[in-house]
């Protein structure tokens, strides 16, 4: 039972109850939240304020619910059931709800601690009753992410005792909103193997700590997943244990393994995270160890495109700015930059340094949609160089985000990266599960086998493989992703070429015909609006004023199907964002793309869609 349940608790709880009853079908099942509503600097924050006046009204009708502001724009970052367990956890134990924070994996939050603690240089204690969660490898974040802490096993919390720096408790609790507050810890974990852990921050004097925790959320992890955030409430409101069944996930597994095999054309087991992001981190982390390890003493440069994704962005020099001997090198590759040209640059300046280069690269190219000579690209990234010294420089390690286009065979046997050292992934929020979940992939050619073991390794500890659900969708939607592509691509296409009719002098990103032929069939464009004005300051106000009003102008006269939100990849209807806002949020303000991005479905009233755009267009051209 929960102790010590007050009147004021009880009510709420059974306010709770109803809310369950009533919960937007949205908040279980979508993926990306909308733009229109959301204050990316509130984020949780908004959505909680607005849902305790409907707790103080005691209202918990599904309309007033529908029309709280978005918690988070995508499920990775947080939503709205991941913010009603650590409201609800919060209100529990006398907690600021900012101060509970819930992650589908369980070693990633005592992570998150250690990681700030390393930068600040100071010391941690662990302790935890009963055994660590089954993936937390001491050695590996001592050696490797450069954590410095110590282990302590003990019966319950009270034995913990002061210490000058931070304390924290890990518990494996069948509640997991069940806390034992104590003084003496700093942050408490409760994790549970099937739906993940919540973090709770203690006492004013770590308050600092929550934007990071957050931070790390956000690209490192995921936060626990909508359904099992949905079952950890229920068995709060129930006072039951959690017990989710293990059906078909050996068939669902394999089922996955073997679509990703059939999709990308390649041999070596594939890897299946929790996100796109979770993956990329297991790459890199793995890839950093692998060159510890292989070449030491060596500094590892991760190359990187200044304006790709900004999570990507973000990441990798978030782990640069953990790891001593790990630095960014920046790598241009669109906006007029040849991504080849670039590379061979980097290259020859990091052999010079007798360094280990690993490289990120999109292909196409987020936002604009390009895709580079891959003839001269293989070249670049074969030739060998030189150090300084004239001694063989370590060859590259490709690391290749193809979301856009993940129908494109890049490594399997013959094709044209099958004998460079290449790792290729894909956020499986966008095509693979046609936007149901945030569970990511990752390939390697058979050059690359070695390099899989350590990203497989890196995964595992990090707690980030895919979810039990995540793996159910993707079994599900995986068979018929390249027939999506495909009809999604042709929609696109011809929306991109009614858009160059009806409006030639705005400046599209899209790939050529010749390019499709080739394979590259991605369902994102970008459009460079026309603009005016008397200074390049009033030419660029005039055209970000312009993206909104098409944008509104989409979502509000197609609202059904047109959505002002983030991804790609959806099974029905059209996305809207400017990436500069969105998908580049963490990129120097010089590096971001103030322009309109578009991803079609396979299912949408083009006609429509025509008609608006045309509308939009004749009102323009009136002013």
């Amino acid at each position: 039972m929960l102790k010590d349940i007050t009147i004021e608790e009880n009510t709420m709880l059974n306010y709770i109850r109803e809310v369950l009853k009533n919960i937007p079908s949205e908040w279980v099942n979508l993926t990306t939240h909308r733009l229109d509503i959301y204050n990316e600097e509130l984020a949780k924050t908004q959505f909680l304020e607005q849902f305790e006046m409907l707790f103080n009204d005691n209202n918990a009708e599904s309309s007033a619910l529908r029309e709280l502001p978005t918690a988070f724009d995508y499920i990775r970052l947080g939503h709205p059931l991941s913010c009603l367990l650590e409201w609800v956890v919060a209100k529990l134990n006398g907690q600021n709800p900012d101060n509970v924070i819930s992650f589908s994996s369980n070693t990633v939050p005592v992570l998150a601690v250690l990681r700030k603690n390393a930068l600040e240089n100071k010391d941690t204690q662990i302790f935890y009753s009963g055994e660590l969660p089954e993936s937390f490898d001491a050695e590996v974040l001592q050696q490797v992410y450069g954590y410095n802490f110590d282990l302590i096993k003990v019966e319950k919390e009270e034995e913990v005792s002061a210490f000058d720096g931070s304390t924290v408790f890990i518990s494996q609790r069948d509640k997991i909103s069940d806390f034992n507050l104590v003084p003496n810890v700093d942050f408490f974990v409760n994790t549970h193997p099937q739906i993940g852990s919540v973090l709770l921050v203690n006492g004013d004097k770590n308050d600092n700590y929550v934007s990071e925790i957050q931070h790390v959320r956000r690209r490192e992890t995921i936060a626990m997943t909508p359904a099992n955030a949905l079952e950890a409430l229920k068995g709060l409101i129930e006072n039951s244990q959690i017990d989710i069944p293990n059906e078909n996930i050996e068939l669902n597994k394999a089922s996955v393994l073997q679509s990703i095999k059939d999709i990308t054309g390649t041999t070596t087991k594939p890897l299946v995270g929790s996100s796109g992001l979770s993956i990329q981190y297991a790459l890199l982390m793995g890839l950093v160890h692998d060159a510890l390890e292989n070449h030491k003493g060596k500094s590892i440069k991760i190359v990187v495109p200044p304006n790709c994704y900004g999570g990507t962005n973000d990441q990798a020099r978030r782990v640069a700015a953990s790891i001593h001997n790990v630095d960014i090198v920046d790598l241009a590759v669109d906006g007029g930059n040849d991504m080849v040209q670039s590379i061979d640059t980097v290259l020859k300046d990091i052999s010079r340094q007798d360094a280990v280069p690993l490289i990120i690269a999109e292909i196409p190219t987020n936002p604009r949609v390009e895709v580079p000579d891959l003839v001269q690209l293989r070249n670049v990234l074969s030739e060998p160089r030189t150090t300084e010294n004239g001694q063989q420089a370590v060859d590259p390690v490709f690391i290749l985000d193809q979301t856009f286009c993940p129908n494109v065979h890049f490594l399997g046997e013959g094709e044209m990266l099958s004998t460079v050292r290449t790792i290729s992934f894909a956020s499986g929020s966008k095509f693979p599960s046609g936007g149901l979940c945030t569970a990511g992939y990752c390939v390697g050619n058979t050059s690359s086998t070695a390099l899989l073991e350590k990203i497989e390794l890196h995964l595992k500890i990090c707690d980030n493989e895919a979810t039990q659900l995540q793996m159910e969708i993707l079994a599900k939607q995986l068979p018929s992703m390249i027939q999506r592509i495909q009809d999604a691509y042709v929609n696109t296409r011809e929306f991109v070429n009614y858009i160059n009719q009806t409006l030639p002098e705005a400046k599209m990103n899209f790939v050529s015909e010749e390019l499709a032929e080739q394979g590259f069939t991605p369902s994102v464009f970008s459009l460079d609006l026309p603009t005016k004005g008397g200074s390049d300051e009033e030419k660029e106000t005039y055209k970000r004023a312009l993206n909104l009003k098409l944008i509104n102008r989409m979502i509000n006269e197609i609202p059904n199907e047109s959505k002002y939100c983030v991804s790609y990849g959806q099974l029905k209807g059209c996305y809207w964002t400017i990436p500069a806002t969105s998908t580049q949020g963490t990129t120097k303000e010089g590096d971001k793309d103030y322009i309109i991005r578009a991803a079609l479905s396979p299912d949408l009233d083009l006609e429509l869609h025509k008609k608006v755009f045309l509308d939009f267009v004749k009102s323009v051209k009136a002013n």
